[in-house]
């Protein structure tokens, strides 16, 4: 039997709620956004770079927001040391170059469960609560905008990759 991406329907967000609520409304919209440009695809379309000359794949962009998901509520707010995702040996970019279909499923589920871990990192915590992180201080508040900026930025390259495969498009 052949993995499929599962079904997802994204969350209703407030559109006249408080800062908190709008920020962690719009970054979970963002999180299923993605998951729903990979509904009903299989590993194999998943890791298909379907955009020449670019090795950009729907597969890479969920092993990548793993990743910063990872790097930013959990390594960074939580100040956990955890071993890298992906293999450093590979480079930086690992995660959009080192895509295995056959890994798809693991890779799609990691995401899910990196989003579940963030949000218990950050569950109750003020906005204005601060980390450093590379010599910079951040807030949790920074940290929701800029999740929500490379969410969006990602998304837009999702549009145009499964636009390629099946001829999918919509919000």
């Amino acid at each position: 039997m052949t993995w499929t991406a599962p079904e997802v329907t994204r969350p209703t967000r407030s559109l006249i709620g408080g800062e908190r609520e709008t920020l962690t409304g719009f970054l979970t919209f963002y999180r299923s956004t993605l998951l729903q440009k990979c509904a009903g695809l299989t590993g194999q379309q998943l890791a298909e770079q379907t955009v020449a000359p670019s090795n950009l794949t729907l597969l890479g962009l969920v092993r990548h927001m793993a990743k910063v998901e990872r790097i930013w509520f959990r390594e960074g707010f939580e100040g956990l040391s955890l071993p890298p995702m992906y293999d450093p040996e590979k480079g930086k970019d690992a995660d959009f170059e080192d895509c295995s279909p056959d890994h798809a499923p693991d890779d799609y589920a990691r995401l899910v469960e990196e989003i579940r871990l963030a949000d218990d990192a950050v569950a109750g915590a003020s906005l204005d609560s601060t980390f450093t992180r590379r010599g910079s201080v951040y807030s949790l508040r920074t940290v929701h905008v800029h999740m929500i900026a490379e969410y969006a930025r990602h998304i837009g390259h999702a549009d145009l990759l499964r636009e390629r495969l099946d001829g999918t498009t919509g919000a």
